[in-house]
């Protein structure tokens, strides 16, 4: 369940719009679709759609009534000097710059067919999903990062040895039920049962920003400032030829301010790239205090290697040995689902990582979110 949080107040006059609209529309509907948004993104135009079309819309002969006044209330009139959280559900993932209404003007061939199977198309939207980084223009990088902005990223989590009391379950917890017993001199109240508890795992991200990354870098940061912000137990470094921990840098309610912050303290931004003394510096003052014990380290670098391939081959040995899980982000991998190592730092790397992924597009990025909420 999610909280409206004043969204409920733009919704109720969302239904006052329609009946003025000559929708017969009463307060239960209203009500059911408020209740129906709780589970839902009140900020995402697609679910605020579905679930008012679902809810409010009791005749087929109402959709272009009630699409037109959708249009009309959530997008064309919305101005800077509109209500905060109109503005908000714009500038959201799915807003106006990145999703169509179908066209259900009277007349047109199939119109009417062609809306009540398609609904809210996102037809661009998916267009922005599968370009890559590399091939985007400045806008469509600017419309990529506010559909990134809210890129769910479940964290993993791990089973710990501790246990938590449950009245149900399939393990009695044996210790606790002798304990309750001893203080009603052997007379058993009730039976206990008991679980392991869980813990989420911490997650370390190693971006290269080097030249050589110069395409993909903002990106990937961005996607790092959003695991930042639905987990805590995430840290972030930067690294070309020196490694920068800039967790602190992302803790900002504002990405762009976050952004730049993260951009001002790291000094070698598309400069050169030294992944092993990098790799190594991480184990030497971060891996080996404790910090990736049990963690999943993600590096995104496009492995194109200036320094020592030895120093490389011990960091990340000593890496995986102090780490849970290691996957490497490789922009260059795309969409090749038989990638092979083609760069000596990837070769050299390749024994010790887990797992190699793609970043190049926000499609993959989405993938890889669901592959990291999967890891146990």
């Amino acid at each position: 369940m999610t909280e409206l949080a004043g969204f409920e107040e733009l919704f109720v006059e969302f239904g006052g719009e329609l009946r003025r609209a000559g929708l017969t529309i009463g307060s239960d509907s209203v009500l059911t679709f408020c209740t129906a948004m709780t589970t839902l993104d009140p900020t995402n135009l697609l679910d605020v759609y579905w679930s008012g079309r679902t809810t409010l819309v009791r005749r087929k002969d109402h959709l272009p009534t009630y699409d037109s006044v959708f249009r009309e209330f959530f997008l064309d009139s919305v101005t800077d000097k509109s209500h905060p959280l109109k503005l908000k559900m714009k500038a959201s993932s799915n807003a106006s710059a990145t999703i169509e209404l179908p066209s259900t003007e009277e007349g047109s061939a199939g119109s009417v067919e062609e809306e009540v199977k398609m609904g809210l198309m996102a037809s661009t939207s998916e267009i922005y999903r599968n370009k890559a980084f590399a091939d985007c223009t400045p806008q469509e990088l600017a419309t990529l990062r506010r559909m990134m902005a809210t890129l769910r990223l479940s964290p993993p989590r791990r089973r710990t040895r501790r246990f938590k009391t449950l009245a149900r379950g399939n393990r009695l917890h044996t210790r606790k039920m002798v304990r309750e017993m001893m203080r009603t001199h052997g007379e058993p109240r009730e039976i206990l049962f008991q679980q392991r508890k869980m813990r989420l795992r911490p997650i370390i991200f190693i971006l290269d920003v080097s030249g050589s990354m110069a395409d993909y870098s903002r990106n990937l940061l961005q996607l790092a400032y959003s695991a930042r912000r639905a987990h805590q137990k995430v840290e972030v470094f930067c690294f070309g030829t020196r490694l920068t921990r800039i967790t602190k840098s992302l803790d900002r309610r504002s990405p762009d301010a976050a952004m730049a912050l993260a951009g001002g303290s790291v000094l070698d931004w598309d400069g050169g790239t030294k992944i092993g003394d990098s790799i190594e510096a991480f184990v030497r003052r971060h891996g080996r205090g404790g910090m990736s014990r049990g963690g999943i380290v993600v590096i995104c670098s496009d492995a194109l290697d200036r320094g020592d391939p030895g120093v490389l081959a011990e960091a990340m040995e000593a890496l995986a040995r102090t780490s849970y899980r290691v996957l490497w982000m490789n922009p260059h991998k795309g969409d090749n689902k038989n990638f092979q190592p083609n760069t000596m730092g990837m070769i050299v790397a390749d024994p010790f990582v887990d797992e190699i992924v793609s970043g190049h597009n926000l499609q993959s990025l989405e993938e890889f979110s669901k592959l990291l909420a999967s890891l146990r």
